[in-house]
């Protein structure tokens, strides 16, 4: 079977990642790069010796599939060309920035039987795939994302950047619809969401609160997870799982103070700890080639979406610093 021939549009620093993690998988062949600033599109191109182009749409009869990594705004219009083109495509998180695009996208690839894939990167994350079978009657849930204000993410603020990762990560979790959700946040070092708190309710009971600041000097990645029987905690950057079971919790007084003790087992879990980039890519390529189901249903990828945009409204309505 020859190589499938792949396109990468937008080579910022993830497209340069996504170009140099495809160039080293079997089967793949990056046919060409696409980006608007003609510079870094030639830089990448020399350093990884691929055709370049500035306008994407030079792509469309070089390529089999695409992968998408354009700032959010553009997400809609080059996926959508490169669909009705009849190109596969791997798009960046989110889908979009407006729900109604998102289905149309995803209409659209059915309709064409194409695979169009989001790339929720963390889904590949091999603690996150032993978590899902350690958690089975979450409680109480509890994410943080935080890290500094960095100017290279100037389309979105971290509601579609980084929190989308957790909630995305949160509702496979917990299985049930949100029925409340409230938000808390600022806007610290830009005119964007810079410091998020959206705590979910769900209807079977569950409460899950999520973090994802980058008004932080210190860089978190945690997800933990209380059940009736254990606190399951992940850390994303270690790719490391450890629970905790039959814990106790007593105070003692001694020489006049009061002192708090608690014990329990923990449990480390072994994770198989490979590059969740380059899974992602050997899953959409199984799709490609062999008509592998997708890994997350589509209505559970919009349910993700619909979430973190009322998210960011709700944010945009009631503390969003104006300019």
């Amino acid at each position: 079977m020859s190589d499938t021939k792949i396109g990468v549009v937008g080579v910022g620093r993830m497209g340069e990642y996504h170009v140099g993690v495809l160039s080293e998988i079997s089967g793949a062949q990056v046919a060409g790069i696409a980006d608007v600033n003609e510079d870094r599109a030639q830089t990448i191109a020399k350093k990884f010796r691929v055709p370049f182009f500035t306008d994407y749409r030079n792509l469309f009869h070089v390529v089999d599939a695409v992968i998408v990594a354009v700032p959010t705004t553009m997400h809609y219009p080059v996926a959508k060309d490169f669909l009705e083109q009849g190109v596969h495509v791997l798009l960046e998180k989110p889908c979009a920035n407006n729900l109604d695009h998102a289905r149309e996208l995803f209409d659209l690839a059915a309709s064409r039987d194409l695979v169009l894939h989001i790339g929720h990167v963390e889904r590949f994350n091999g603690a996150v795939q032993e978590l899902a079978k350690i958690v089975t009657d979450p409680v109480y849930v509890e994410c943080k994302r935080m890290g500094p204000f960095t100017d290279r993410i100037k389309d979105d603020g971290v509601v579609l950047d980084v929190m989308i990762h957790d909630i995305d990560i949160v509702l496979n979790l917990i299985q049930s619809r949100v029925k409340r959700i409230n938000v808390l946040g600022a806007s610290v070092f830009s005119n964007k969401d810079d410091l998020v708190v959206a705590q979910l309710e769900f209807e079977n009971g569950c409460i899950a609160n999520i973090l994802a600041s980058r008004a932080s000097q210190n860089k978190v990645r945690t997800l933990s997870v209380n059940q009736k029987d254990s606190y399951v905690v992940l850390d994303y950057t270690d790719q490391e799982i450890y629970v905790h079971r039959q814990s106790t919790s007593e105070h003692q007084l001694s020489r006049g103070e009061l002192r708090y003790k608690q014990e329990s087992l923990v449990e480390r879990i072994f994770v198989h700890k490979e590059n969740p980039l380059k899974l992602e890519h050997l899953h959409f390529l199984d799709c490609l080639k062999n008509g592998s189901p997708r890994k997350i249903a589509v209505d559970n990828e919009l349910y993700s979406l619909e979430i973190a945009l009322d998210i960011l409204n709700q944010f945009n309505k009631n503390f969003l610093k104006k300019a």
